[in-house]
């Protein structure tokens, strides 16, 4: 739990020839890679979409704390309605892709200043890049934590990838996953679906289950679970020992 709290976990995203910078505000922890220092423009972001969900969640504060799908009006904030809109699709509640949807939100408007960027929110990635790239997996205790990452290369369109665990960190989970890993074609579905894959493995005996449930899933590219000594993949991903 310390490694994970000290967020050692980030020099396990290896992307060269990228500016590497932080961008705090209040919980927000952001790491982001890219051509130059974007600080300025990111937090800027930032303050604008807590902005949007925050003033949505005064309106609504059933969206904040809901745990299955939860209507939002056509007037929303296109980030509420995005998280919305990927919740359905995965069947949890909306905050269940807030990290996601935030490195989102920011990732694709940093691209107007850099053609590749990365940005890890709390271990939720929106990356779209030019080169291949390899993110290792922290999966706390599991022998696996830090041995093997994902092979990520150019798409020419950005990719979500973002991590469930049941055994470390602060975000609600139902399941004992020490990583349910989701690749997708953006953050925000990524993020919900990690939730909703984590919560469906209590043992090694459900991991065949839930990563067919995860790739059951339109936009969802790869997904990756480890509990324990126990590793599952299926989908178009790659994996490599670090």
């Amino acid at each position: 739990m310390a490694e994970y709290k000290s967020r050692d976990y980030r020099k396990l995203v290896y992307a060269e020839g990228l500016i590497s910078f932080t961008v705090k505000f209040k919980e927000t922890d952001l790491f982001i890679s890219a051509k130059k220092d974007l600080s300025a423009e990111a937090l800027a972001c930032l303050l604008n979409y807590r902005k949007d969900l925050e003033e949505y969640i005064a309106f609504d504060p059933d969206f904040i704390c809901s745990l299955s799908p939860h209507s939002v009006p056509e007037w929303a904030p296109e980030i509420v309605k995005h998280m919305a809109k990927a919740a359905f699709k995965a069947g949890v509640g909306p905050m269940a892709a807030v990290a996601g949807a935030i490195s989102e939100f920011i990732g694709k408007l940093l691209l107007k200043f850099s053609p590749e960027v990365i940005v890890e929110n709390g271990g939720d990635i929106f990356a779209m890049i030019k080169r291949p790239i390899k993110i290792g997996i922290f999966a706390g205790a599991s022998p696996f934590s830090n041995k093997i990452a994902l092979k990520l290369n150019a798409t020419g369109h950005p990719l979500g990838i973002c991590t469930s665990a049941g055994t470390i960190g602060h975000s609600l989970s139902f399941g004992r996953a020490d990583a349910a890993v989701i690749v997708a074609e953006n953050s925000t579905l990524a993020d919900a679906v990690a939730t909703a894959t984590g919560n469906r493995v209590k043992s090694p005996n459900d991991i065949k289950d839930a990563l067919e449930f995860a790739l059951s899933i339109e936009g969802v590219i790869g997904a990756l679970i480890i509990i324990g000594e126990h590793l599952g993949a299926k989908g178009d991903i790659e994996i490599e020992k670090i």
